[in-house]
């Protein structure tokens, strides 16, 4: 009855009514009586809940329809859709722990037989009403079903899994409401693997690695429409969790981030390469997304060690897209006051006080923070900067952090330490060793000066904010390549020549020491140059190959005499040279070994005569040598008696011992 097609629309109309009715009733007599048959096995819900769903079905998409029950009119309740609806909801809101799986079963079946994953619109009404109707402590079985039902739809299309993953995502966010419980990292591992076999999907072309060259460009758009769907799961369902649930969720994203490593190194080959750099940009996005809008006071809960040193290592890789999204990142997290916009556009305002920022006092978990972290960061921001394919959104990623950490984590300790930092970025476009483009060379000098500019107004002391200000002055007149309000600009405004900088364009360091140091800073602090140290994260960055690592100089000072203020010539250490040190170390390892056995056995097997006469042997010598050094080394005092004759009439230099002067008898002490 529920499925009737009769010609007549009021005939068809009112059969329907009556067959969801009669459902309805059998709903409410059987489900709670034992002694009837049981309305929640399998063989009863699979015709129950398609025969409503086929008439919830059929109301017009264009109606939009609350997923909470409402009070409807008269006319309405004469509606089969409606009636439907509310019959589903009465089915499901007895529903007991058990039953729930029976219940969403056929609510699955139902939208894979009729392709209803496409168009979406009817499959999330579904499950709104079904989340909605529920038990909320029942929820997390809901979202269970349907990762299952992801799972079990891998090597379908890419539009019926971003269909599975949109519902998900609705369904989700209701769930987080209630109760999800242990589902949370289960629903993060499913779809992440659900995007790592995307990727594979969008480089084979095909769903069993076979290539397919006629539909890979079709499946490559879909499967990146899926991916994106997967991404934005990922963040809707992560902003509704509490704190504590969210780092969880941070942590176990950034343990799937492939890294090259001593002890797992990643793919190789082409295939590999592109394998792992879409599987990393699509993590640190997905990373990127659950880290929006994430509030936590203590840095040290936000960015514990072993998230931070692997999102760092990710920071040195080569692929400009990927280290952007590492500072966006850290951006995200440092920011917690609302500031990260006002940092959008670099610039030096001559009054920063329009940017109304908010600031806070370092708290005392901060500053541990940055006391065990801050090298760290530094570091990395000086490689960033050195980096040759940077572009205009890396230097405003730059220079949003800088000035975030400068808002949120700065001490005085941490201001000087940001300033060395500024300064040393402004010699290497200087110096230029790294023989950077002309336009990373301005864009560094104009980062400093943004940055300069705005610490120096922070830190309200007006001869350095004098300083700053007389040398943007005079960049303004004549070099505003130098500048951000002529590098940052969609047709940037350079300088042919950068080697010919004078000294009045430049931030001083022993000028700005000069200035802060007489307002209570460090100054002897200010007045060292910053220097990165260098880690075992370079060796895994990818940036040095083999060869360079090797071909390192060592220089050796001359030890033959201490006056001498030459140096040896650097030897060169190269495969022969460490390979002659290896050879020869185990040389001399066979002779030790050799010795030590030829000792024992001589002690095993020799008479016990000679082996007494070698140990006194030993012994006279050890006891002569003793005599020796303790001849040398002692010092008598002078004589009393002066000059002593000795037995042949010469004179006795040396004093002789107390204990060997002979004293008159009569002598009183």
């Amino acid at each position: 009855m529920c499925h009737s097609s009769h010609d007549d629309l009021e005939i068809k109309t009112k059969i329907r009514m009556s067959g969801i009715k009669g459902l309805q009733g059998v709903v409410r007599k059987t489900v709670n009586d034992e002694l009837q048959a049981n309305i929640w096995d399998p063989q009863h819900m699979d015709k129950i809940v398609p025969s409503l769903l086929f008439n919830l079905q059929h109301v017009e998409e264009a109606e939009s329809r609350s997923p909470s029950p409402l009070q409807a009119p008269e006319k309405e309740k004469e509606n089969p859709a409606e009636l439907a609806e509310r019959c589903l909801r009465e089915l499901l809101g007895r529903a007991a722990f058990g039953n729930i799986k029976n219940a969403i079963k056929p609510v699955l079946i139902h939208l894979d037989n009729h392709s209803l994953w496409e168009p979406k619109v009817f499959a999330i009404r579904c499950f709104k009403i079904i989340m909605y109707s529920i038990q909320p402590q029942h929820s997390h079985l809901v979202i269970q079903q349907l990762l299952s039902h992801l799972d079990a739809n891998s090597r379908s299309a890419a539009t019926v899994r971003a269909g599975i993953v949109e519902v998900l995502s609705e369904a989700a966010v209701i769930a987080a409401t209630g109760s999800v419980g242990p589902t949370v990292l289960e629903m993060f591992n499913t779809l992440l693997r659900q995007l790592r076999l995307s990727i594979d999907y969008a480089l084979t072309g095909s769903y069993d690695g076979a290539a397919s060259l006629g539909t890979k460009i079709i499946k490559e758009h879909e499967e990146r429409m899926f991916q994106e769907a997967v991404i934005k799961t990922i963040g809707s369902f992560a902003s509704t969790l509490p704190t504590y649930q969210r780092s969880e969720v941070i942590l176990f994203i950034m343990s799937k981030v492939p890294l090259p490593s001593l002890h797992h190194p990643v793919e190789t080959g082409r295939t590999g390469e592109n394998r792992n750099r879409l599987t990393q940009i699509m993590l640190l996005k997905s990373l990127l997304q659950v880290s929006t809008g994430f509030q936590c006071s203590n840095m040290m809960s936000a960015l514990p060690s072993n998230f931070l040193d692997r999102l760092l290592s990710t920071a040195l890789m080569e692929d400009a897209e990927i280290r952007l999204f590492v500072l966006e990142i850290l951006i995200s997290f440092i920011d917690r006051h609302g500031n990260r916009h006002k940092f959008s556009t670099i610039s030096t305002l001559s009054d920063i006080s329009v940017l109304k920022l908010k600031v806070d006092k370092c708290s005392r978990q901060d500053t541990v923070f940055m006391k065990k972290h801050s090298q760290q960061l530094y570091r990395h921001i000086y490689l960033s900067c050195k980096e040759e394919t940077n572009m205009q959104t890396h230097y405003e990623a730059l220079y949003g952090l800088l000035a975030l950490l400068s808002i949120e984590l700065a001490n005085e300790e941490v201001v000087v330490d940001l300033i060395r930092l500024v300064l040393a970025v402004q010699d290497v476009a200087q110096v230029n060793e790294e023989n950077l483009p002309v336009y990373n060379r301005c864009a560094l000098y104009a980062l400093g000066a943004a940055y300069l500019n705005l610490i120096s107004q922070l830190t309200t002391v007006p001869a350095f904010c004098q300083h700053i200000h007389e040398v943007i002055e005079t960049r303004k007149k004549e070099a505003p390549y130098m500048l951000p309000e002529d590098v940052f600009v969609e047709k940037p405004r350079l300088s042919a020549n950068l080697d010919g900088v004078v000294i009045e364009f430049l931030f001083r360091q022993s000028k700005i020491s000069e200035v802060l140091g007489g307002s209570g800073y460090n100054s002897d602090r200010l007045c060292l140059p910053y220097i990165p140290q260098l880690t075992d994260e370079d060796r895994l960055s990818k940036r040095r190959s083999i060869g360079e690592t090797i071909s390192l100089q060592v220089e050796v000072e001359s030890r033959n005499s201490p006056e001498k203020e030459e140096r040896v010539p650097a030897e060169e250490i190269t495969y022969e040279t460490l390979k002659k040190a290896i050879v020869d170390s185990v040389a001399v390892e066979e002779q030790e070994r050799e010795r030590r056995r030829q000792v024992v056995e001589k002690f095993q097997k020799a008479p016990f005569e000679e082996i007494a006469a070698h140990c006194g042997a030993r012994a006279s010598l050890l006891q002569s040598k003793l005599n020796q050094i303790f001849e040398i080394t002692i010092r008598p005092p002078p004589s009393p008696s002066g000059t002593i004759t000795a037995a042949y009439g010469q004179p006795q230099n040396h004093s002789i011992p107390v204990y060997e002067m002979k004293f008159p008898d009569l002598c009183v002490y």
